[in-house]
């Protein structure tokens, strides 16, 4: 497919770019090469193959829910920079102006 120099002027101001003539004639073949690729990718006969999402076997990754201990109060505490018995303690910041 080939492109028309309009074309790739309506294309660099939608995508906001500011093309120099020179950069104009480039995108103009580089662009119209990349839509010659994908016609020929158009002409494959795919009738044979079924649609899939992923070309990938999925399978699921995730670990076992299993409970463990957590950790003891005083080690999850001992950074807190303020603390109120077992909770960590922060100023109030819904009131404040």
């Amino acid at each position: 497919m080939q492109l028309t120099r309009e074309t790739v002027q309506h294309v660099a101001m939608l995508c906001r770019l500011a093309l120099t003539a020179e950069e104009e004639q480039q995108m103009l073949h580089q662009l119209s090469s990349i839509l010659e690729h994908v016609n020929r990718l158009a002409e494959v006969d795919t009738s044979a193959v079924s649609p899939t999402a992923s070309v990938l076997d999925l399978y699921n990754v995730e670990r076992p829910d299993a409970a463990e201990p957590s950790l003891p109060v005083d080690a999850v505490l001992a950074n807190a920079p303020d603390r109120s018995g077992n909770l960590f303690r922060v100023r109030a910041i819904l009131d404040e102006e």
